[in-house]
């Protein structure tokens, strides 16, 4: 598996309200990286999958015994955590594994003034 933490490949920004619209409709995988303490302080982005950057690499790689089902290389994710500093990181190296199309949300307070519910 590859280091996470090298610098990577450019992640283009999603609209809040476009990915609001394709989370709803199934077209795009959302993605929380936040840790679990971070989740239960703030509550997560409805339709959000919940990976925390501490297991993040082993779950996103699509050649791990780990990979988290919800995440298809060739379906579009967006990504985000509290400020977009970590995935920003985490977008580039799911472009480095080999997904086509990936975004970086920005943080949860994005979500939140687009009009994003929270679980």
């Amino acid at each position: 598996m590859m280091n996470m933490f090298q610098s990577g490949p450019s992640v283009g920004r999603i609209a809040p309200a476009e990915a609001i619209a394709q989370v709803a409709d199934g077209t795009l995988t959302l993605v929380d990286i936040r840790d679990p303490a971070e989740r239960s302080m703030t509550g997560v982005a409805r339709g959000a999958v919940a990976i925390p950057l501490s297991t993040f690499q082993m779950k996103a790689d699509p050649r791990s015994p780990e990979h988290h089902a919800d995440l298809k290389a060739d379906k579009p994710v967006a990504l985000y955590c509290a400020s977009g500093a970590r995935s920003q990181m985490a977008a580039q190296a799911m472009l480095r594994m080999g997904y086509s199309e990936v975004y970086n949300l920005g943080g949860l307070h994005d979500w939140t003034r687009a009009g994003g519910a929270l679980d």
